[in-house]
Parts: structure tokens; sequence; C-alpha cells
């Protein structure tokens, strides 16, 4: 374990989180508003730090080792927690160090939970920090789950290395690959931001909002400057432009920058793409059906406008809200519950499980019942035409069988604490798969500013456990982690 390298790394990282602050800083100038020094302050002192580390440790070799690169992922989102909330602090816009940590650890986790009562009185650079925190955030992740995971071996995710062989991205040191990839999925990410930016912006958004809301659309997180969040548009048309980018962040990107190399057939030969569709498509429809012979809404192009736009969100992890579910009947809400359990596609932006672990985790299902049948068969697990090895399957069932053993625990704890059991499991549910609102008190219409102190450190812990597929995180736990 090399302090100096992983110092040095950090150094970088501080640097540009740092010089990231001054777009949000300009926008604060151009509105004439005092959070303009605040949030500038926040820059020179994040980048000073990064800049000291950077400067300190030059020089050192970056080809980093799997310890290396545990420490660093990990680090590097704890700090960003850190240097993001002092635009919260520095302005008081959030005066608690753990309500200003929470929201910044809520935006670069992807993570639409805000301890925020009010948005629409925030400053503008405030606002557009903290939906900045989720687009840096949201490539963070690519970046994460395309090149650094599949090498780390990640619960299950060797898998896709062959993806990001398909792709160019063939190295199997960290350094290279997380040049490539920044190159590659940069291009796809921008691309895709600045096409829902210009989407809605024609369809009746002010420019500023639509900024926001693709940061939090293509980012999967939900952040809106909107108390009411998406339903103050009241727009068929926002809506289904925002179903349609959420549907886009949570599929793989790897099958995204594989479009224009091998057109539309890549996303239909993923199996993981086909199941994500159809238990999108399926859960929409039960939803609708549901809403609509509740009479919860008297038509039912009303019933499956709510249901595509809530489904979508939920799923995607994106957190968005166009109606408030806390109100609709317990079986839509039960499924948008499930929902956040399994989340969107490995190599996106999404929280979760994700579909490719479930997908997996079904087809073992089906096996043991075919063992049952025939007790001396060989029978292989496939994903497509490629059978999946044994070491990728024990990687999947034992990280769904930690996220659900984290659920549990954290969940009767947040019951220790006084929430009721429905906001209890449904506020971990929401930050570990990285969704934000919930059910319960801390529904798409309230927050989570009620949430005890210790509550919220458990919220912060369960956002980071999500965003860093688990064993990131709880590997620095481990003393064996730092023996040798």
């Amino acid at each position: 374990m090399r302090t100096r390298v992983i110092l040095y790394l950090l150094g970088v990282f501080g640097i540009f989180l740092g010089f990231s602050m001054l777009l949000p800083a300009a926008i604060s100038l151009a509105y004439k508003e005092s959070a303009v020094i605040s949030i500038f302050s926040s820059a020179v002192l994040t980048s000073g730090i990064g800049g000291v580390l950077f400067l300190a440790f030059k020089g050192e070799r970056v080809e980093i080792s799997h310890r290396e690169g545990f420490a660093i992922t990990a680090i590097a989102w704890i700090g960003a927690g850190f240097f993001g909330a002092l635009p919260y602090l520095f302005s008081g816009a959030l005066p608690n160090f753990v309500d200003a940590y929470f929201e910044s650890i809520a935006g670069f986790t992807t993570t639409d939970a805000t301890v925020f009562q009010s948005v629409e009185n925030l400053p503008h650079g405030i606002l557009l920090w903290r939906s900045l925190t989720h687009w840096i955030g949201g490539m963070g992740i690519i970046l994460l789950s395309i090149a650094i995971l599949p090498i780390l071996g990640i619960g299950g995710m060797q898998l896709y290395r062959a993806e990001a062989t398909g792709i160019g991205v063939s190295s199997d040191k960290l350094a290279p690959r997380l040049i490539e990839v920044v190159k590659l999925f940069g291009f796809v990410y921008l691309g895709i931001t600045t096409a829902e930016i210009i989407a809605l912006a024609l369809a009746g958004m002010t420019p500023f909002d639509a900024v926001i809301h693709a940061f939090g659309t293509v980012a999967t997180g939900g952040f809106s400057n909107k108390n009411i969040s998406v339903e103050y548009y009241r727009s068929p048309l926002i809506e289904f432009i925002l179903i349609v980018f959420m549907f886009i962040a949570a599929t793989n990107f790897a099958l995204h920058a594989n479009l224009l190399r091998r057109g539309p057939r890549v996303y239909w030969e993923n199996s993981e793409f086909r199941f994500y569709l159809g238990l999108q498509l399926t859960a929409i429809i039960f939803v609708a059906i549901n809403l609509y012979f509740s009479s919860f809404y008297q038509s039912i192009s009303s019933a499956f406008r709510h249901a595509s736009f809530q489904v979508a969100s939920i799923q995607t992890s994106t957190g968005f809200s166009s109606a408030d579910f806390v109100r609709w009947p317990s079986f839509s809400q039960l499924v948008l519950f499930v929902l956040m359990l399994v989340g969107g596609s490995t190599g996106s932006t999404t929280g979760g499980i994700k579909c490719l672990r479930i997908v997996l985790l079904l087809k073992q299902g089906y096996k043991e019942l075919r063992h049952l049948i025939h007790p001396h068969a060989v029978i292989p697990i496939k994903l497509g035409n490629r059978v999946v090895p044994n070491e990728v399957m024990t990687g999947a069932i034992g990280f769904t069988f930690l996220y659900m053993l984290i659920f549990f625990i954290v969940s009767m704890a947040m019951t220790f604490l006084g929430l009721d059991i429905i906001s209890a499991i449904s506020s971990v549910a929401a930050t570990l798969g990285n969704i934000g609102p919930g059910l319960g008190v801390i529904g798409p219409l309230s927050n989570f500013s009620e949430i005890p102190y210790i509550g919220k450190w458990l919220l912060i812990f369960c956002m980071l456990l999500g965003r860093l597929e688990i064993y990131t995180l709880l590997i620095l736990f481990t003393p064996i982690f730092w023996e040798g």
C-alpha cells in the first residue's frame, strides 16, 4: 500500500473538485448573490488542499494495485462529501455539519435524499452546485463500474471485463483504463446530458431548470430546484422526456458506447437489458391498472402517465416525482418498493442490487430446480452465448446476501431510533439503493431533515455502501486489507 500514490491521486481529484466549484460561483456572480463568496472560498480551499497533495507527491508512479484501487475509490467518495459540504456550510444554507455532509454525500452518490425543507429560495449557485455534485458523481460511477470494479472483481462485475474489451478498454491496469474510460464514456455522458438540456428547454423549462433536471436525470440523482419536483410543471411532455432519459441513464453505458459500431441490436442481444426493459414495462402495467381500478385516477391515460413516470423514476433510482405516491394504493407502493431494491442495469449510474445480479440469481434458482430432476446433469449458467464462471455467480450471490443483510440490520436500527416500520425500511432501501424519496415520513413531498443525527449517519453509510457496491467500502474495515 503506497500512501504517496494514494495521496497524489487524491490531490488530482481535489484540484478537479475545486475547479468544478467555479461554475456555480460564476452563476451566483451572474445573479448577484452573496453566496458567490462562500462558493468561491470553498473552491479555493478545496483546490488548494488538492494542489498541496499534488505538488508534494508529484512524480510517483500511478500504476496502482488492487488494494490501492479500493482505498482511492472509497477515500475519494468520503472526501468528496467533506469538500462538497463546504458551500452549504460557508453560505449558511445548511449551518449544521451533519446536514451539510448528508446533502453533499446524497449529491455525489446520486441519491435524491435531501434535508432542505425548501429549495426554491436557495441561491442559484447553491442549487447548481447541488446538482453538479450529482453529475460529477454520476460520471464517477461509470468509471467505477466499467473501469475499476471488473478488475477488482466486485460482486460478479468480472463479467464486464468482456464488455469493456469489446469497446477497446482492454488494459488490466487501473490507470490506463481510467484514461480510456474518461475519454470514451465522458463523450457519451456529455452528449446525453446536452441532448436532454436542449429537449427540456424546448419543452418549456427555463435554461437553468433544464440544466438542473438534466444533471439529475443523467446521473439518476433526482435533485430538483422545485419543492414538489417534476409535479411543479404538470407537463406530460416534460415527464415523457425525463422518462426516456432516465431509462437511457439506467442502461449499461457500454451498450451506448457500442451503439455506433454495432447498431441498435446491441441492446436486444443483451440479457440484462431485456430483463430491465421487461421488468419496467410489467411494473408500469400493473401499477397503472391498480391505480385505475382503485379509482385513484379517473382516466386510464392519467393512471398510465403517472405509473410510467414513477416506475421509471424509482427503478432507475432517479427519485423525481410527478405525484405523491405515498398516497397510492398499497399494491402500487409495494411494487415501487421492490423496484427500489432491484434498480437498473450494471455499468450505468443507477443504484440497487442491479438487474444483472437478479438475472443471475433467477438462473441459479432454475438450475437448482433442474438439478432436483437430473441430479447428475452438468447445467451451465449462460448469459447470451457466454457461460457464466463460478466466481461470477459466487460474487453475485455474496453481494446480494450482504446487501439484504445490511438492509435488515440498518432498518432495525432505524426503528430503534423511533421511526415507524414503513419509514424505517423505506429510508434504508431508498439510501442503500441511492434513490432518495421513500415511503412514510420520507415520501416525495417530504425530506430527511427530521431523521435523528445518528440515523442520518447510518443513512450516509448506506448511501456510500450502495454507491461503492458494498465491498469497496467494507473492505477498508478488515485488518487483512492493511497488512503487508
